[in-house]
């Protein structure tokens, strides 16, 4: 089994923070070796890599990632296949356009 590393960057000003800790929580549940690192960022940032590599940006494309979608990537790279980009993202239901 691969070692796994996520590393997240996070907008605390815009209030990520919780997003991150239920990221964290999501991972730590289906994958308890993995470690989790994250640290506050550029504004607006949500942005997630595994093992160095991007594979979400909420900067790119203004949502969340998908956390199982995110769970299935770190399960792939564990079992050594190549990181697969990008991760799929939640679907956007605070925008409201009048």
């Amino acid at each position: 089994m691969e070692d796994v590393n996520v590393n997240v960057e996070y907008c605390n000003k815009c209030g990520y923070l919780y997003k991150f800790e239920e990221l964290v929580q999501h991972v730590k549940e289906r994958h308890p070796t993995v470690n989790v690192n994250g640290r506050e960022g550029r504004r607006a940032s949500f942005e997630v890599s595994v093992n160095d590599t991007l594979v979400h940006s909420k900067l790119a494309t203004l949502a969340y990632p998908d956390y199982d979608d995110l769970s299935n990537i770190i399960e792939e790279v564990q079992e050594g296949k190549p990181i697969r980009a990008p991760c799929k993202q939640q679907p956007i239901t605070s925008c409201i356009i009048a």
